[in-house]
């Protein structure tokens, strides 16, 4: 399959999510509460996105499968793409775009400070996504600039954990994932530096 077909499928593919979920709207699938159901599961679908990003190094460094380096920035982008219709549901249908009672639901609850916190770090890092922001913030810049990715992912696992009141199972496993890819980046970090030392 050449790299255009393979990426070109991806994108049908990372779309479908978010089809089901207006499929189930428009067919009335989604249950009581069909609004706190889309705005869930778009946020949970972002955080996943979030975690592949951040797997394919570890996958590249582990089994050799650098075909999945060319799809690292549609992947990241999807993150965003998500993370945005998340927020957009909430200050929409949820806050009907009241910038008083939005301010209000950020100081007042905490698991939404730090949803909105994550998402508002998200943006500089969709932003500069593209070669050419790349070039113009150079090589060393721009991975500091990116490492803000683990942040995010803790701060939007936190997020959901936060919001989860009963079984906290699917948190915790985001939470751990995090946790695995971190260590193999610093373990990585260590190594670098034994041996340059």
């Amino acid at each position: 399959m050449s790299s255009r077909l393979f990426k070109g499928s991806l994108f049908i593919v990372f779309l479908m999510p978010l089809v089901v979920l207006l499929f189930g709207l428009f067919n009335e699938q989604l249950g009581a509460n069909p609004i706190e159901v889309l705005t869930r599961d778009t946020g949970q679908w972002a955080l996943r996105f979030l975690l592949i990003s951040l797997s394919i190094s570890p996958l590249r460094l582990l089994f050799g499968w650098h075909f999945l380096a060319p799809i690292r920035r549609m992947v990241g982008l999807y993150c965003f793409f998500y993370a945005s219709v998340h927020m957009l549901l909430y200050i929409w249908l949820d806050q009907f775009f009241n910038l008083g009672d939005i301010i209000d639901d950020i100081i007042e609850r905490p698991f939404i400070t730090v949803g909105v916190i994550s998402f508002l770090a998200l943006i500089p890092l969709a932003v500069t996504s593209n070669d050419k922001m790349k070039k113009r913030l150079g090589s060393e810049r721009w991975k500091k600039l990116h490492s803000l990715v683990y942040f995010i992912g803790m701060a939007g696992a936190l997020h959901f954990f936060m919001l989860v009141k009963k079984d906290i199972t699917e948190p915790l496993i985001y939470i751990a994932i995090l946790v695995i890819l971190l260590g193999i980046r610093l373990f990585r970090y260590g190594r670098r530096k034994l041996i340059s030392f």
